[in-house]
C-alpha cells in the first residue's frame, strides 16, 4: 500500500522559488515511479517579501499547515532590504524551529570524489562528517528581545537547558551509531563548546558526558570551538559527528560549507521529536533572482535528506534508497562538471543543473 506524505512547501525569497520548483519536480518524478510512497505538496506563504506586503513574516495559518504536515521543505528566506523595526533580518525559519521545537540542526559535510574543494586532500583522506547544531536555545534564545539600554549597552542571553541538551545528545549518539552501522563513520561524537570559559558550556559538557556514558560501543571526546575551527581546515577527516550550541553551530556549519566548495552545496535539516524542516544553508541571493542561474543543488540535497528521514521514520526502505539515489545523482552531476552553475565554475542554468540530476535518476 502506498503511503502518501503531506509536505508543506515554503518557496522563500529571492532565488527561493527558482530552486524549489525543480526540487519538487524531482520528488514528484521519483514518487511517480514508487510503489511505496507519494506526495501531496501544499505551498504556504512566509518570508521577507510576504512581510513587506502584509506585515507578518510567518502567518499563523502557514505555521498551522506546517505543524500538520509530515515534513516541511523550506527554501532560502530573507531579503537584505527588508528588516524588522529593530534592524534584524526577517527569519521565519528560526520562528519555525522554535515553534515546532526542532532542536537538532543537522548539517552534513561531505566531499564526494571529484567534488572541488579548497582542501589539498591526499589519498585515503575522506571528509564525511555531520555537524549537529542545537537550533532552539543557545545564544539565539533571546532573539527579538532587543535589550538595548539607553543606547549605551546591549544584552543577549545564552540559554542551555538539560531537557533540550539531553534530547540533542541522544540524537547525536543515535546518528553516530547509525553511521557506524552503515560503514559511514567510526562511531565517534565530539562535543564542541567553550567550557573553559563559560559555566553554561561546562553544564552543556556535563550533560554530554552523562549521555556518552550510556554508549559503551561508541567513542566520545571534547573540543573547544576555536580549536575545532582550526581542525576542520587542517584535518577534517578526524570528525564523525560533531554536536554543539546554536551560535557555534551556525558559524561552523558555514565553515563546513566552505570545505565542500560553497553554500550552494550545503543542505540541512532541523529535526525535533515530531516535525522536521529541510532547507539549504545559503541565503536568498536577490542579486541573481529571476535570472535562472541559481544553484539548486543544496535545495535538492536537502530534499534527499527529507526522503531519508521520512523513510527511516516510517519504515520505508525504498524511500531511504531514493534519498541515497538522489544524493548520489547530485554528486555525480557535480563531478561531471558539465551541468554545474556559475558559482561552481560552470555555465549551466538552474533548469540545466536540475535536468542533469533528473537524467541520472531514470
Amino acid at each position: 500500500m502506498i503511503k502518501t506524505f503531506k509536505i508543506a512547501v515554503f518557496d522563500g525569497d529571492g532565488i527561493g522559488p527558482e530552486i524549489m520548483r525543480p526540487t519538487v519536480a524531482l520528488l514528484e518524478s521519483m514518487a511517480s515511479r514508487s510503489s511505496a510512497y507519494s506526495f501531496e505538496f501544499e505551498t504556504v506563504p512566509a518570508g521577507a517579501a510576504h512581510y513587506a506586503q502584509h506585515g507578518e513574516s510567518l502567518p499563523e495559518a502557514s505555521l498551522a499547515i506546517a505543524r500538520g504536515a509530515d515534513a516541511i521543505l523550506l527554501s532560502a528566506m530573507g531579503l537584505p532590504s527588508v528588516r524588522y523595526p529593530d534592524g534584524t533580518e526577517i527569519s521565519p525559519q528560526i520562528e519555525i524551529r522554535k515553534a515546532l521545537k526542532l532542536y537538532a540542526g543537522v548539517r552534513p559535510v561531505r566531499i564526494a570524489p571529484g567534488q572541488p574543494t579548497p582542501l589539498a586532500l591526499k589519498g585515503g583522506q575522506e571528509v564525511d562528517f555531520v555537524l549537529i547544531r542545537e537550533s532552539t536555545e543557545g545564544l539565539f534564545h533571546s532573539q527579538g528581545s532587543r535589550d538595548v539600554r539607553d543606547d549605551q549597552a546591549a544584552y543577549e542571553t545564552l540559554k542551555i537547558t538539560r531537557e533540550t541538551s539531553e534530547k540533542l545528545f541522544r540524537f547525536a549518539f543515535a546518528l553516530a551509531e547509525s553511521r557506524k552501522a552503515a560503514g559511514r563513520g567510526p562511531g565517534k561524537v565530539t562535543c564542541v563548546d567553550k567550557a573553559n570559559v563559560f559555566a553554561a558550556f561546562a553544564f552543556f559538557r556535563k550533560i554530554f558526558d552523562e549521555e556518552a556514558a550510556r554508549h559503551a560501543g561508541l567513542t566520545s571526546d571534547h573540543a573547544y570551538v576555536d580549536a575545532t575551527a582550526l581542525w576542520m581546515v587542517e584535518k577534517p577527516w578526524i570528525f564523525d559527528v560533531i554536536v554543539t550550541e546554536n551560535m557555534f553551530g551556525d558559524i561552523l556549519s558555514d565553515l563546513g560549507a566552505g570545505l565542500m566548495g560553497g553554500l550552494g552545496l550545503a543542505p540541512s535539516a532541523d529535526i525535533g521529536d515530531d516535525h522536521a524542516v529541510f532547507q539549504p544553508c545559503h541565503g536568498s541571493a536577490p542579486d541573481i533572482a529571476g535570472q535562472g542561474i541559481a544553484n539548486p543543488f543544496a535545495m535538492i540535497l536537502s530534499a534527499a535528506m527529507m526522503l531519508d528521514w521520512l523513510g527511516a521514520s516510517h519504515g520505508l526502505p525504498e524511500m531511504i534508497n531514493d534519498g541515497k539515489r538522489l544524493r548520489e545523482a547530485v554528486e555525480a552531476a557535480i563531478a561531471d562538471r558539465n551541468t554545474v552553475t556559475r558559482d561552481l565554475g560552470g555555465a549551466a542554468s538552474t533548469a540545466e543543473a536540475a535536468a542533469g540530476i533528473a537524467a541520472r535518476l531514470v
